[in-house]
């Protein structure tokens, strides 16, 4: 019990209050948004946004080859800020013409292709235009969090939901979905111009590598892929109970079952996000490690526990919220928070400790193994149970991933002696 309130104690000393009071108000926020929009525009309308935003989510991870996950893992052994701001140069430079690359793509493919739903098409097109916006807008929170500046991280993510939520409250008020959209698309590259400049980056100065290219890009692309598997992984759920069920209004009501479930994600996330630089930069230190994990794996399993047992009893009130009738999912929910259980153990720490080693691409392995799985599952759970079939799958491939990732992890641990910068 010592060990896990010195835990917390290191934790909070590395400005992990203001990561956790910026997440939570974020979540918030980003809950509010949900549910303004949802009163604002028709059901059937917004399942049909939601749908096309989930295959844009798809590919919004690869946006930059996977350079920024590059910057982060890479940036976190220099030593130097002006290091760092170097290669946060060569990432801005490289990956904003890759991402604007890509929305391209998008757009001229979505043009050409039948979608199910009408207007699915124009929607992608429109929605491609996130994808160098939201680029932007990452990298400047992981430069933030390389310079250990972890309160002006929380600052631009508070920032940009409450940005975002004027955004969409007022402009899907005036001009509904196409107002909606315009919203989601400029907010983010609106939060990079308001917050770059604290970066105190030299835009004029050159942008300098200190790896190999192959090395570096390598990585990017498999931390690219290991975001765009778990987007996929999912996002499968929603794509498919639109296509086997043929109903745009049942993936809106999925969309907001998962939305408080997914949420608690953010518990893991705010940890790793305070803590993912220290972790690579003491990689090596065993004691360390192996300590961090013991006391992780010990506060998430009480917190599972605490969760599980308090949505069990409180499910159909939070769907109230959102819309009287969807307390008849309110398994669906409670199953997905079992589910969720499985990352927060699991899955989100040793995962990014699979980053820290540079083993990034086991998390692609495991993820596409898992989305396979996911497929073969749902053309029969779908059709069978409905959205109790979907979540069932997600909840039992959350645990599979999880404790896969963890075991692969410990493995390979130990195996390599020295992780280093290349």
């Amino acid at each position: 019990m010592k060990d896990l309130k010195n835990y917390i104690s290191s934790f909070l000393e590395r400005s992990g209050g203001s990561i956790f009071l910026a997440t939570v108000l974020s979540r918030g926020l980003s809950f509010l948004t949900s549910w303004i929009a949802l009163q604002i525009i028709p059901n059937k309308t917004f399942g049909v946004i939601l749908y096309a935003y989930n295959i844009i989510l798809i590919f919004i991870p690869f946006s930059g080859f996977g350079l920024d996950q590059s910057l982060i893992r890479f940036g976190a052994f220099l030593k130097t800020k002006q290091d760092k701001n170097h290669l946060f140069l060569y990432v801005f430079k490289n990956g904003l013409i890759i991402a604007c690359s890509l929305s391209i793509i998008i757009a001229l493919i979505s043009s050409f292709i039948t979608f199910q739903y009408q207007k699915t098409g124009v929607i992608l097109i429109l929605l491609s235009l996130l994808i160098p916006s939201l680029f932007a807008f990452q990298i400047i929170t992981i430069q933030s969090r390389l310079l250990h500046n972890n309160k002006l991280y929380a600052r631009i993510q508070i920032g940009y939901h409450i940005l975002l939520i004027v955004l969409v409250s007022f402009l899907s008020y005036l001009f509904l979905e196409k107002g909606y959209l315009l919203a989601i698309i400029i907010a983010p590259i609106m939060t990079f111009f308001i917050y770059y400049r604290e970066l105190n980056i030299n835009f004029k100065i050159k942008a300098l590598l200190k790896t190999s290219k192959i090395t570096f890009w390598k990585y990017g692309f498999y931390a690219g892929l290991t975001s765009v598997a778990s987007d996929i992984l999912f996002s499968i759920d929603i794509i498919l109970i639109g296509n086997l069920i043929g109903k745009s209004e049942m993936v809106t009501i999925y969309k907001y079952v998962s939305i408080i479930p997914m949420s608690l994600l953010l518990l893991s996330r705010i940890l790793i996000t305070t803590d993912y630089v220290t972790i690579t930069e003491k990689i090596n230190d065993k004691v360390f490690i192996f300590s961090y994990i013991k006391n992780y794996i010990i506060l998430f399993f009480i917190l599972s526990i605490v969760l599980c047992s308090f949505f069990y009893v409180t499910a159909s009130h939070f769907l109230t919220f959102f819309d009287g009738n969807f307390t008849q999912y309110s398994s669906s929910f409670c199953i997905l928070v079992v589910g969720i259980s499985g990352i927060l153990i699991f899955k989100g720490l040793f995962s990014n400790l699979l980053s820290s080693i540079g083993k990034i691409e086991v998390n692609s392995y495991i993820i596409i193994i898992a989305i396979g799985l996911n497929i073969v599952s749902n053309f029969y759970m779908i059709p069978k149970y409905g959205l109790k079939g979907a979540a069932i799958t997600s909840a039992s491939l959350m645990w599979f991933t999880g404790i896969f990732t963890c075991l692969w992890f410990l493995y390979l641990y130990k195996k390599i002696d020295k992780y280093e910068y290349s």
